[in-house]
């Protein structure tokens, strides 16, 4: 099942995908639902969403609604820095080969499906970056969660597009603010329920800038696998329903022989392209989804 979560000027909620473009609206189908996927969750009430769904006409297609970060409102969205080898590569940067590097994302640094990232001004910042990632929501609460049972406390998967703004991730230690700008990240299509999507390390995930493939690699390439996370995480913070755990993004594929380079192209990592205004980036995880989004912008004005 695939859920997704969406606004209109007059309606909000939950729905259930039909295909890769309509849905099923869970206020129409069964309005004794919580009205948030996160709810939803917490209320283990997945099955009785896909009761409610089965066989109904689909109420909306995308192009009626606004698309939501699959969870608007996480408790925490925890996130990987350095979890796939050749981006520790390319970066030149170290990390511990026993613990996982986590820093955290703020819910307004997202957006949905379809809807524009915001890239800043370049006198705020020129190097605005794709980071194709697989997001994991947590469906059953735990502490101290064993690295085996880990899984069973899945909810479902997701695609997530973790923009960053490198001059502000850079000037000092923590990641923060480089990591939360505005609308900076995407968030979606929908949840796929961990029992369709399988094992992660079955899939790969791919990023593309303007239809260019940018970034491809099997989720097997993880140092640390989602099961390790969820330990590593619940030994000091107890997951709720909803929590995101965004699992860090792999390394820039090497340009194709003859590739001639642009403006925003990296000098420093061959095949990384910065993202601009104009562009669109898609972040495809197989059997999955394709997660895309224009970048526009930042519309915000400065005051001087």
């Amino acid at each position: 099942m695939r859920l997704v979560s969406y606004h209109t000027r007059d309606d909000a909620g939950v729905g259930v995908m039909v295909d890769d473009w309509r849905f099923v609206a869970l206020n129409r189908a069964a309005p004794e639902l919580p009205p948030t996927l996160k709810g939803i969750i917490e209320a283990g009430a997945l099955s009785a969403a896909a009761a409610a769904a089965e066989g109904r006409e689909p109420d909306y297609r995308f192009d009626q609604v606004t698309l939501d970060p699959v969870i608007p409102d996480p408790q925490a969205i925890w996130a990987l820095a350095l979890n796939f080898k050749l981006h520790i590569e390319e970066t030149g940067l170290t990390t511990s080969k026993d613990f996982p590097q986590i820093f955290m994302r703020m819910p307004c640094s997202q957006v949905g499906h379809l809807e524009p990232m915001w890239c800043p001004d370049r006198k705020v910042a020129e190097t605005y970056d794709y980071e194709g990632e697989l997001a994991v929501i947590i469906g059953t609460p735990g502490r101290h969660i064993a690295p085996n049972r880990a899984l069973r406390h899945v909810a479902g998967y997701a695609c997530y597009n973790e923009g960053s703004v490198r001059e502000f991730q850079n000037h000092n230690r923590q990641f923060g603010l480089g990591k939360n700008f505005e609308r900076s990240g995407s968030f979606g299509p929908w949840m796929m329920t961990a029992d369709e999507f399988g094992a992660p390390p079955r899939h790969t995930v791919i990023t593309r800038l303007n239809g260019v493939e940018k970034q491809k690699s099997s989720l097997e390439d993880m140092l640390f696998s989602v099961e390790q996370v969820i330990h590593y995480l619940s030994t000091g913070y107890l997951l709720r329903a909803g929590d995101v755990i965004v699992m860090g993004t792999p390394g820039a594929l090497k340009p194709a022989p003859g590739y001639q380079p642009t403006p925003q192209d990296s000098p420093r990592i061959p095949g990384r392209t910065h993202m601009k205004p104009g562009d669109t980036c898609e972040v495809e995880i197989t059997g999955l989804g394709v997660l895309r989004n224009p970048i526009v912008a930042d519309p915000t004005p400065r005051e001087t």
